[in-house]
């Protein structure tokens, strides 16, 4: 005996059977797990270009949540207001920062959440969604550093160019010139002061040659005392003959006494009408008596 199957039950059958599994699984992915999140605002100063709603939020390279939503800051219009869509738990503290980073070179961009020591207090929470503070990213880094450093350098190269003007140029060379002239003036007042040395070496010679013959013709007059002395206690010396030898050297001091007091008057003369003789006269002194060159005259 053939059976006979109902083609219409199996039908409805199966209907039923994925209905029901439809309405399970709807029922599963509502209730029967259920994932609470938490909401934060970021503040970005720079340009987001790369990223998207629906981008992840990663907290350490670990996925935390996404980008819920992405606009202008309607009170702020240099900045992009992200809202945050983080998974409850996740450690947000009070020095946590959110900065911009990318895939490598695909472009998408992705927010990346940092800091957070470990004895740093968590983020409050109240009727107000809490902010996270923003920090540029490397490329925004980069780029300012870039900018300063290209207006450093184009007022350093501005401030080259106004030294090295033709005008200063030729101060520059005047300048070395000058240098070199001084420097050759020094040369020659260095070699007058080395003959005004030699000459004052040599008037000191002659000073102290002076002093000896006058100590030496002291010394005569001395002797020549103590001679009269003993000549006037004894009558039969020839006083007169001895008197006059005496005479004729005390004169001839007298003589070269005046000679060196006339040398010290005309140099002390010179010097007081030219003191820069002292320094810069190249002439030598005249030699004085009992040195080579003199003359009487």
């Amino acid at each position: 005996m053939e059976s006979r199957i109902n083609y219409t039950i199996v039908g409805i059958f199966v209907v039923l059977l994925l209905a029901g599994l439809i309405i399970f699984v709807y029922w599963l992915g509502k209730y029967g797990y259920k994932q609470e999140y938490d909401y934060y605002y970021v503040y970005m100063v720079e340009s987001v270009a790369g990223l998207s709603s629906e981008a992840s939020v990663k907290y350490r390279g670990v996925d935390v949540g996404i980008v819920e939503k992405m606009k202008l800051n309607p009170d702020n219009s240099e900045e992009v207001e992200l809202l945050l869509k983080l998974r409850r738990g996740t450690p947000v503290k009070v020095d946590t920062t959110a900065t911009l980073k990318s895939f490598g070179l695909t472009g998408l961009a992705f927010v990346e959440l940092s800091g957070g020591r470990k004895d740093s207090p968590l983020v409050m929470r109240d009727d107000t969604v809490p902010v996270i503070p923003a920090s540029l990213s490397a490329y925004a880094r980069f780029d300012e550093s870039l900018t300063i450093l290209a207006e450093k350098l184009a007022l350093a190269l501005d401030k080259i160019d106004r030294l090295l003007s033709v005008q200063n140029l030729q101060n520059v060379d005047e300048i070395l010139v000058e240098m070199k002239g001084l420097t050759r003036d020094v040369r020659v007042k260095l070699k007058g002061f080395q003959d005004f040395i030699d000459s004052s070496i040599a008037m000191e010679k002659g000073v102290v040659q002076a002093f000896v013959k006058v100590e030496s013709a002291a010394l005569n007059v001395e002797r020549m005392a103590v001679r009269l002395e003993h000549d006037y206690a004894d009558p039969d010396r020839n006083l007169a003959s001895l008197v006059r030898q005496n005479l004729e050297s005390f004169q001839q001091l007298l003589y070269e006494l005046e000679v060196l007091a006339g040398d010290l008057q005309r140099t002390t003369r010179a010097i007081e009408a030219s003191p820069g003789d002292l320094i810069f006269k190249r002439s030598r002194l005249r030699p004085g008596p009992g040195e080579e060159g003199y003359d009487k005259k």
